[in-house]
């Protein structure tokens, strides 16, 4: 009788062993499939490993202990036509790289919230492109033509010459339906000729190589060699010079001016975390943020006070710096991407 009270002692005490360890594997697993405290869609050169995104989001995780998911999608234009596609029920709660070009299609589309940080007094009036602060603005910089100098000894000075019939598919370009520096070059030649763009694309088609879905895509052709000029920003031989030592690569100053873009985020509607996403606007206006912006993201910061590395030497800033009014973008942007769309499909 003994040695079965033992034996029943032994097996309830290891039925009860077995069932801490199943309670302790069950609660691993939960841990592990807990959902993040922060859902951020983004593009894709943010979100990737050279990116800001792998530096400053543990920066945020630490500070407030919590878990951050970013999700990438393509170029910024793309990112944004998923969140219009979602905004019945969003998946994340901030969307990223929303620019002064995109605002209108977001403003429209009804997907953001408003929120004004309490750091946006750290960024000059000029970069607070959105008064309605759905969208603060975390960096800015200036398209430009990048041109392999290596190959192309004689660039182009302005949007004319880059017409001329010696440029015949040397270019690159990003398409504006899906890419922000693709409607930022859109709108950028319809600063310079109005309502006469449409003349314009027709004398640039056959300078045109190619139009791709996306700023990733189209760099990656144009540092592969498939062609010498490339639409981009003014930082980017900054990036060459940093990390490749090299100046081969060379932005265009146009004499026309050059196009600003200043990139946002915004707080989606419907967010599961707004408390936590308004507390990622103000920290994207904060030293710690910012500092990580030219290295990384190759865009100049938007708050005050943040040094320039050396090799931002080679990121020219224009004179003359080009926009156009939200309001005109709003009214005419589904025309005149149509009229595009007309030209380069024929």
């Amino acid at each position: 009788m003994e040695a079965k009270r033992i034996q029943r002692f032994l097996t309830l005490l290891t039925a009860v062993f077995l069932g801490m360890v199943a309670t302790m594997v069950f609660q691993t697993h939960r841990a592990e499939a807990k959902e993040p405290d922060l859902v951020i869609y983004a593009y894709d050169s943010f979100v990737s490993e050279w990116g800001p995104g792998p530096i400053v989001i543990p920066k945020f995780e630490k500070l407030y202990n919590v878990k951050v998911s970013m999700i990438s999608g393509g170029d910024a234009g793309q990112v944004l036509n998923r969140a219009i596609l979602e905004k019945n029920r969003p998946r994340a709660d901030i969307i990223l790289g929303i620019d002064n070009n995109l605002l209108a299609k977001a403003i429209r589309a009804g997907i953001l919230v408003p929120y004004r940080s309490k750091n946006l007094s750290r960024v000059p009036e000029e970069l607070i492109f959105d008064k309605t602060y759905h969208l603060t603005p975390f960096d800015h910089g200036f398209f430009a033509i990048v041109y392999d100098s290596e190959k192309l000894k004689d660039p182009p000075k302005n949007f004319e010459e880059l017409t001329s019939p010696k440029y015949r598919n040397m270019l690159i370009l990003e398409d504006p339906r899906t890419s922000s520096p693709g409607f930022g070059f859109l709108l950028w030649t319809i600063a310079v000729y109005g309502e006469n763009f449409t003349d314009y694309w027709k004398r640039l088609r056959p300078n045109i190589l190619t139009i791709t879905e996306g700023w990733d895509t189209a760099y990656g052709l144009f540092t592969s060699g498939e062609a010498p000029m490339v639409l981009s920003y003014t930082t980017s031989p900054a990036y060459h010079v940093q990390y490749e030592n090299t100046t081969r690569y060379r932005a265009i100053i146009f004499e026309e001016g050059n196009y600003l873009q200043i990139e946002g985020m915004g707080i989606l509607k419907g967010a599961k975390h707004i408390e936590l996403a308004k507390k990622f606007l103000d920290f994207i206006l904060t030293e710690d943020f910012q500092k990580e912006i030219p290295l990384t993201n190759w865009m100049f910061p938007v708050i005050r006070g943040i040094e320039l590395p050396a090799s931002f030497k080679y990121a020219p800033k224009p004179d003359k710096i080009l926009s156009l009014d939200s309001k005109d973008i709003e009214n005419n942007q589904r025309r005149w991407i149509s009229e595009w769309l007309r030209i380069v499909s024929e």
